[in-house]
């Protein structure tokens, strides 16, 4: 009886999943084999409130019971193609609280840690992550979360300036990290990453 109950529920929640690859990620440029493979399989709706399960996979963010944000699919998307994980990545994912990411993330590398944007100061410096993914648009990475970064790591997070987000691109080097904007994409803020502000008169 539970099969027959819980069908029509499986049913929706397939075609919402198909639906969100052929009309948001593909129609976006997001057609990496791997990344249509993650995102077809990962059930996007056990990663939100009960109450937003019916809102999963539309086309923007979704309210987390924390009062954060799981940006839309579209996002997870272009970050996981732009960051082309391997299994020979060490990779850490600051999580915007939802986990989803990660999940999609964590079977393409060969270790995936997560940490918590409130938490992310407290990364192991030396650690050495070859690859870092942040779930969401930030001002500026800070020195204790680059110091856990290997050389020449990768890097792949929201960027915000002006009011704008986009999507970013970067390497460490030198101790110091060095971010690309690509396109423009609404997505969550995340204010631990804000950058100090500057006195003027």
């Amino acid at each position: 009886m539970t099969i027959v109950q819980d069908r029509p529920e499986n049913d929706s929640f397939n075609a919402a999943r198909k639906a969100m690859i052929d009309s948001q990620l593909r129609t976006s440029g997001i057609s990496d084999t791997f990344v249509i493979q993650r995102m077809g399989s990962v059930p996007r709706e056990d990663y939100v409130p009960e109450n937003a399960r019916g809102v999963a996979y539309m086309d923007r963010a979704v309210k987390l019971a924390d009062g954060r944000h799981l940006a839309a699919p579209a996002v997870q998307g272009f970050m996981l193609q732009e960051a082309k994980p391997t299994q020979s990545d060490t990779c850490l994912v600051v999580d915007c609280g939802s986990q989803y990411l990660t999940e999609l993330v964590r079977p393409l590398v060969g270790q995936c840690d997560s940490v918590s944007p409130e938490n992310a100061g407290d990364a192991i410096p030396g650690k050495n992550y070859s690859l870092l993914i942040i779930d969401g648009a930030v001002e500026q990475i800070p020195p204790q979360l680059a110091a856990a970064l290997a050389q020449d790591a990768r890097i792949v997070t929201g960027l915000v300036k002006d009011g704008l987000t986009r999507i970013a691109v970067g390497r460490k080097t030198k101790d110091a990290v060095s971010l690309i904007p690509l396109a423009e994409i609404g997505m969550p803020v995340l204010p631990e990453f804000s950058a100090p502000k500057n006195w003027s008169f």
